[in-house]
């Protein structure tokens, strides 16, 4: 990791190292955009770990430019107060600190606005759903008096530079994209009109913070939309904002409209796929640039600037994740950096519901002073029962309290669910999760037993003090006819490699497991049909998830039949009633995922033996990896 660690300079700003937390939503803000304890201590625990520049989120520079309503604010003086403590609980950690500069435009909501939403031109996005209105000359001159202004403020509040977001879709991208703007003045027309917006920003931020402060400038290299920006332009784009005297670009990609999410770049997109923008860039420039885009391994960031594409690198969830990435990476602690897996569940689904950032498998953010770590005043004998995700984290952490732990995993290997989560092909990054969890229990000195099933009678001869219960839970077989034939197997089993599926499928329940094994089976070829007797299916799964399997489902050949009620299996298939009518659904093989219960029986037969007794994860109530390890978290913390 030399490269990555050797020390850089953004204009006359001198970083640690070439490792940066880009700019990221977080909900932490308080309602009228202050500042909160919540942000100051979320960003100082990124800086204490090691990062050597944090860019502190979007902060709305004009009332209009409102994208959330738990944002950060730069309209008046009365946020300069806050600001400069959180600039100052940052920098006192080694770390440099921007803040980025936003402005929603048509990827703003009348919800939050109280008003309809303003671009380049009234051109809608197909996320947002509403038309804006073209911003007049006038309130163009404003808008960017405004950006000056809150650049001004970002000055006085103590911070070490600035940045401009011209990316994702937001207001200056749309002034800078031919999809969104279609002036027709000196705004629009041509490249150098549409690029005129972007420019003068520059220069009104130039003229209120001086030549010294650095102003570094967040553009697409490619919107992954048609008729949006390419690399093309972008690198013309880069060229003119260099000339116009930014001292660094951070070269990102996608809008809201993406179709694949690029913007936010789930699971399935490759690591480092907007790494080629960022490389294009660099060939024109000669400032610093910083790529971005599914960068959670240090060992790819270390490629990107050992191999001369980037000059920096940011990591924005894998810094969510595990905020000392930088340090153990410099420690040469690889195996202990808790890993992103791109879910986007904790981050981007929170941020669209308008809740506060958290991850997956961070219990920790967002709560950094709450649940720090503390070394229990007792330590104590604790048996875990379950290797599933919800067993280890409870392990983990109360190993770290000094407990004395044991797990015990009645199957050949730790995992639980995950296991078979991570069975379709797109959920790859999931199988990061369970080395990282091994390699924490046994440096923490956790006994694991696997192979090793619990009963009621083991736990009174082994005589602990706390018992956690993480069973997880089993597959819900329904009173239907036919159910326990040959031909008929669990989607569990078909994702644990424990059964086969003939050429034709029919799988019963459209749940998340039952559209993932479905997108498992298509995948391989096998014809495959969901019966889902609501509306709709896979609710739980957050939307960009759902749309994505659901199409790259039937894109195998795979067909949904929602609304249809199973009432039989037969050998020659299932049979359901739709719309009064009885269908008979050939296949070879009938799956079936229509749910799970909790494995409750230790927990009811050990209640009075051990005076501390909890139950985590599924074998509460069957829900998802977040709950299961927040759960556990929680209740490690205060055993």
């Amino acid at each position: 990791m030399a490269k990555l660690f050797e020390s850089v300079n953004i204009g006359n700003m001198e970083l640690r190292n070439r490792l940066v937390m880009p700019p990221m939503g977080t909900n932490f803000a308080a309602e009228d955009g202050s500042v909160t304890q919540r942000s100051i201590d979320y960003y100082r625990e990124r800086a204490r770990g090691g990062v050597g520049f944090v860019i502190v989120e979007g902060a709305y520079v004009h009332p209009l430019g409102k994208g959330s309503n738990f944002q950060m604010s730069l309209t008046n003086d009365d946020k300069i107060p806050g600001l400069r403590k959180l600039a100052k609980a940052i920098q006192a950690e080694g770390a440099k600190v921007a803040i980025q500069l936003f402005h929603a435009g048509r990827q703003a909501s009348s919800m939050i606005l109280g008003t309809q939403p303003v671009s380049a031109s009234n051109v809608p996005c197909q996320l947002v759903r509403e038309t804006p209105r073209s911003l007049k000359i006038g309130e163009i001159k404003e808008t960017i008096d405004a950006f000056g202004e809150a650049a001004g403020r970002v000055e006085d509040a103590g911070f070490d530079a600035v940045e401009i977001h011209a990316a994702h879709g937001y207001l200056i991208n749309q002034f800078l994209s031919p999809l969104t703007n279609l002036r027709r003045d000196r705004y629009g027309v041509d490249f150098e009109g549409r690029s005129r917006f972007l420019l003068e920003i520059i220069q009104k931020i130039g003229e209120v913070v001086g030549e010294e402060f650095p102003i570094i400038c967040r553009m697409n290299g490619n919107d992954y939309f048609e008729g949006g920006i390419t690399l093309p332009e972008a690198k013309r784009i880069a060229e003119m904002v260099e000339e116009e005297g930014v001292d660094a670009i951070h070269v990102s990609g996608g809008i809201y409209d993406s179709e694949n999410g690029e913007a936010t770049a789930p699971m399935w997109i490759p690591r480092g796929f907007m790494v080629p923008l960022a490389q294009g860039i660099k060939k024109v420039v000669n400032i610093p640039v910083i790529a971005v885009g599914r960068i959670n391994d240090v060992k790819l960031a270390e490629e990107i600037v050992k191999k001369g594409q980037a000059d920096l690198v940011s990591m924005g969830r894998a810094l969510i994740t595990d905020p000392e990435l930088p340090r153990k990476a410099m420690e040469n602690r690889l195996e202990e950096i808790r890993p992103c897996i791109a879910c986007n569940e904790g981050c981007l689904n929170n941020l669209l519901f308008l809740k506060p950032v958290t991850c997956i498998l961070n219990a920790a953010v967002g709560r950094e002073e709450e649940f720090r770590i503390q070394s229990a005043k007792k330590p104590k004998k604790v048996l875990v029962i379950g290797g599933g995700v919800g067993g280890m984290e409870f392990a983990r952490v109360a190993a770290l309290r000094g407990h004395q732990v044991s797990l015990y995993e009645k199957s050949n290997e730790l995992g639980g669910q995950v296991l078979l989560s991570s069975v379709p092909s797109y959920k790859y990054e999931l199988k990061r999760i369970v080395p990282y969890f091994e390699h924490e229990l046994e440096r923490l000195g956790v006994d694991v037993h696997l192979e090793e099933e619990i009963s009621a009678s083991m736990i009174d001869d082994l005589a602990p003090d706390v018992v956690c219960i993480a069973t997880g839970s089993s597959t819900v077989l329904p009173k239907i006819p036919g159910i326990d034939g040959d031909n008929v197997v669990l989607a569990t089993d078909v994702l644990a490699g424990k059964a086969e599926a003939g050429k034709t499928v029919v799988i019963l329940g459209g749940g998340e497991i039952g559209l993932e094994t479905g997108y498992h089976l298509a995948e391989k070829g096998k014809k495959v049909t969901i019966l889902e007797q609501m509306k709709r299916v896979a609710t739980a799964m957050i939307p960009t998830f759902n749309y994505y399997v659901r199409h790259k489902f039937m894109g195998f050949g795979g067909k949904i039949i929602t609304l249809a009620k199973v009432v039989e299996v037969t050998q020659e298939g299932a049979v359901y009633e739709k719309e009064g009518q009885r269908v008979l659904e050939k296949a070879d093989t009938v799956v079936v995922a229509l749910g799970t219960v909790p494995n409750v029986g230790l927990l009811e037969s050990s209640g009075e033996k051990v005076r501390e007794i909890y139950a985590v994860g599924d074998a509460v109530k069957p829900g998802r990896i977040m709950e299961a390890v927040h759960s556990a978290s929680e209740i490690g913390r205060k055993i």
